[in-house]
């Protein structure tokens, strides 16, 4: 039987899985600081749930789970799964947030990491399982939620060894005034934030394409997009909302406000520390539940963005019943580990024991070593004592102590002129 893993997923080796638990520790050490608490749940949410309009074209990717009990083939293929496999974290958040709002704080911060699931073709770099990272502030109105994720993500990213992010800024309330002003109908403009979303991909030339074959755009409305959403880049951070306001009539006050108050944020936080910002018109983010502001954060290493997220103020109330402000923003985990070199070295002891040696011996000299707060494995000598030292090193041991049935050698350190 092959033993390679499904196609689309991957095994972890031990080297690898510690440099992302190094990330993922210095990430959590961040988040803990900003009061951002941990949370879980299941992989497994109703599939009604999953497809109910708001996770854009990650709809298109959900692993289905078949009926369990069934007799007779249904008339509808629907019919056959009525649970799936989560594609976000966002949207098993607001199940959980209606669930248990009654016991949580407010505003509530949550902090989340786990494994999500997209059908999606394999190919380099890009899996069908891969890990999200979290964190979202529910029952905050004011754009302080906003200021304070991205000083948080910010943070995290430098602390796991990616300084010098940019910040990309802009707002699904302004697009729709820009839609509505070059002309899109409302009932347009979602498959319009779809196609614009596709910028970076497939460039203008496949916008204005989409949006007349298959959106039902006429040429002088999708040249009338792009010449509204050309003109707004570059503005002047300093004058954002003046110059939104102005290039947008249709643009609500408190929309351009609410920029402007992030940007000011955002502007004071990078005199403190390497990071740069800048307002981004074409940002769109693909998902359909954002309300408000969105945002993403690029670094030099990669052509993606590392981490992204938006406001969602009406997506907790399709199943509470009443709508709850609601921020969040998650890390590309992967990609951020894919960027980084090898974890920082531990300090990691072998015992090395003869055959001969007795096993209360051996756990003995591994029990007193692990007094003193160290990671420490017993492992039998084999072979070459020099090629076993060697194999050791690479495993990442640092050190090692050589037990002999008689004797036990002090601790050397592997790589050393001394444990050649």
């Amino acid at each position: 039987m092959d033993n390679s893993p499904a196609r689309g997923t991957r095994d972890l080796l031990p080297a690898t899985v510690a440099v992302r638990d190094h990330v993922l520790a210095r990430i959590t050490e961040v988040y803990h600081r900003y009061g951002y608490q941990r949370i879980e749940t299941p992989a497994i949410e109703d599939i009604a749930r999953l497809t109910g309009g708001q996770g854009g074209e990650n709809e298109k990717l959900i692993f289905k789970i078949l009926r369990r009990g069934l007799t007779e083939l249904p008339e509808s293929v629907d019919e056959l799964a009525d649970l799936g496999l989560r594609f976000d974290l966002t949207v098993p958040l607001t199940r959980f947030y209606g669930n248990n709002h009654a016991t949580l704080p407010t505003p509530f911060r949550s902090f989340q990491f786990g494994p999500v699931w997209r059908a999606e073709r394999p190919q380099k770099d890009r899996y069908r399982q891969f890990n999200q990272c979290d964190i979202d502030l529910i029952g905050e109105e004011s754009v302080l939620a906003e200021a304070e994720l991205i000083e948080a993500t910010t943070e995290a990213l430098a602390a796991a060894g990616l300084p010098g992010t940019t910040v990309r800024l802009s707002d699904r309330r302004f697009l729709s005034a820009l839609a509505e002003g070059a002309g899109v109908a409302p009932e347009a403009q979602g498959s319009f934030f779809i196609t614009l979303d596709k910028l970076d991909k497939i460039g203008w030339d496949g916008v204005r394409k989409e949006l007349t074959e298959r959106a039902g755009f006429s040429e002088a409305q999708a040249d009338g997009v792009q010449t509204a959403i050309t003109a707004l880049q570059g503005l002047d951070p300093a004058k954002l909302a003046d110059q939104l306001t102005d290039a947008v009539p249709t643009l609500p006050e408190d929309v351009a406000q609410d920029l402007a108050a992030t940007t000011t944020a955002l502007a004071e936080l990078a005199t403190s520390r390497e990071l740069g910002w800048e307002f981004d018109p074409t940002l769109v983010r693909g998902m359909g539940y954002y309300t408000g502001q969105i945002f993403e954060i690029s670094h030099p290493g990669t052509s993606s963005s590392v981490a992204g997220g938006g406001r969602y103020d009406k997506l907790i109330g399709r199943s509470l019943g009443k709508d709850v402000p609601a921020c969040g923003f998650s890390i590309g985990f992967e990609r951020i580990v894919n960027l980084l070199d090898d974890a920082p070295r531990t300090d990691a002891v072998a015992v090395l024991h003869e055959a001969d040696v007795a096993p209360a011996q051996v756990l003995a000299v591994a029990r007193q070593l692990r007094a003193e707060g160290r990671q420490v494995t017993a492992i039998k000598r084999r072979g070459k004592f020099g090629a076993q030292l060697g194999r050791l090193e690479e495993w990442g041991y640092t050190s090692f102590v050589h037990v002999k049935a008689d004797t036990v050698a002090d601790e050397r350190v592997l790589g050393s002129r001394e444990s050649g």
